[in-house]
């Protein structure tokens, strides 16, 4: 299971498995598991660790007007796309119409929400009433519509995402473990293009079918935690929760009626019916016939939809997905050596380097160093990407940086089963764990003699 950052996590009644699966032991003698034999796990840590120290007192005021640019830029997507919806002037007017809906839409989650959800902008923003992961979006529905309206729950997004797939990354614990989750089509009887077929449908789909399903269930599997509910044998927390779950009824944790009424229905109806209603008082103003220009919106406002699908997919799935990425057993204390070198083991970045090129990407370019210091601001990222390489690259450990599009097609070749994920070596997995009581004995001690 997951560990805390502070200390060993209890057991977890609700999601302990009763038999742990057996897990493939991992070939140390792999060519591509040369490096380990000479990997010093503590020289590495000690030096992510200082990094980390430098960036985090290195942020400031740029940080603060870089994402201010960043939420223009965003606005500008909205402005334009709610401008140029409803108008029916050509080919060109329409692209530009469902690009920037559904780059307004991509960008507000993974730059602005992403980053302040993280705490990125906790101790530098002045205003901390808003600019704050424990007040961004969550706390009403007035805050979700106004910061992050998205057919995710904030709250269920946070505890998904900033908690169970950053602290579990590539266990078995973590909810976007595409290999995983995909499993069913692995192993479906079927043909390869069908299997494609299955794939390029859940592309332009998975925001509202799996993810926003599943980070609910995982808000209500944490409040199962907390009041130490256990679940039925028979019922697996692992696995992904769809809308074919809850269309089906066989979902334990909550019914299809709940989600539609409180996390997917608000923004369904209000993002795609009332948002565009104000072009039927334009329509009445121009002499226009009546809907003409409200069922333009509309429509455009679906095809956006299925655009942010995908543009999402191809900056997001990819971050953790192909036959180069590792894979591991048990789970480990946050910010140890063995949780930095699984966040770069189990992670890719894609090209990066200016503010337009990480736009497009949604700064999720910079997945390696985002998983080892979540809580940094995008600029820091940019500043820090190349130290961190260095770093990786004069302890040998793969650090891996390609063209997002390369990533797409290994990441769909995991999900139809061509190929399959790394298994770290099971011996070699434990014994970094058992490092990691001593670099955490060395830290304590180093950090009693500076004060003393």
């Amino acid at each position: 299971m997951c560990l805390t950052k502070e200390k060993k996590a209890a057991p977890d009644t609700a999601t302990v498995k009763k038999s742990p699966p057996q897990h493939p032991a991992g070939d140390i003698s792999k060519p591509y598991n040369a490096w380990i034999k000479s990997f010093d796990l503590k020289a590495f840590t000690k030096e992510i660790d200082e990094l980390g120290e430098r960036l985090q007192a290195e942020q400031g005021e740029a940080d603060v007007r870089h994402l201010k640019k960043i939420v223009m830029w965003s606005n500008m997507c909205a402005f334009t796309g709610i401008l140029t919806m409803g108008l029916n002037a050509g080919p060109l007017v329409k692209l530009l119409a469902i690009v920037s809906l559904s780059t307004w839409t991509f960008s507000r989650w993974t730059m602005i929400a992403h980053h302040t959800c993280h705490g990125g902008y906790d101790k530098i923003h002045p205003e901390k009433d808003r600019w704050n992961r424990f007040k961004f979006a969550v706390g009403s529905f007035w805050n979700r519509l106004n910061d992050w309206f998205d057919w995710m729950m904030p709250e269920a997004w946070n505890i998904e995402h900033n908690n169970r797939h950053h602290y579990c990354l590539s266990e078995m614990e973590d909810p976007d473990l595409v290999e995983n989750n995909l499993e069913e089509i692995r192993k479906m009887d079927v043909s390869l293009p069908v299997k494609y077929l299955i794939v390029a449908i859940n592309v332009v789909t998975w925001k509202w079918a799996y993810y926003a399903p599943n980070t609910y269930k995982e808000l209500k599997l944490a409040g199962m935690r907390r009041r130490g509910e256990p679940i039925p044998d028979h019922v697996n927390p692992t696995d992904a929760l769809t809308i074919r779950v809850l269309l089906a009824g066989t979902s334990y944790f909550y019914s299809l009626k709940e989600f539609v009424t409180v996390v997917a229905g608000p923004y369904l109806l209000i993002h795609f019916f009332i948002m565009p209603a104000f072009l039927l008082a334009v329509e009445y103003y121009l002499g226009l016939p009546v809907g003409s220009m409200y069922k333009t919106a509309v429509g455009n406002l679906f095809l956006a939809e299925l655009l942010t699908n995908a543009h999402a997919f191809v900056a997001i799935v990819t971050n953790h997905a192909g036959d180069d990425m590792y894979r591991f057993r048990d789970g480990c204390k946050a910010y140890s050596g063995s949780f930095y070198l699984r966040q770069v083991l189990a992670s890719v970045d894609f090209d990066y380097g200016s503010d337009v090129v990480d736009f497009l990407h949604g700064w999720l370019n910079y997945q390696v160093e985002h998983h080892l210091y979540p809580q940094l601001s995008m600029l820091s990222y940019q500043k820090c990407a190349p130290l961190v390489r260095e770093i990786c690259d004069r302890h040998g450990v793969p650090y891996v940086k390609q063209n997002v599009f390369w990533r797409v097609h290994k990441t769909v070749e995991i999900m139809v089963g061509t190929t399959s994920m790394r298994w770290f070596p099971e011996k070699e997995e434990r014994h970094y764990l058992e490092l990691d009581k001593e670099i955490e004995v060395e830290k304590r001690a180093a950090k009693k003699a500076k004060v003393q």
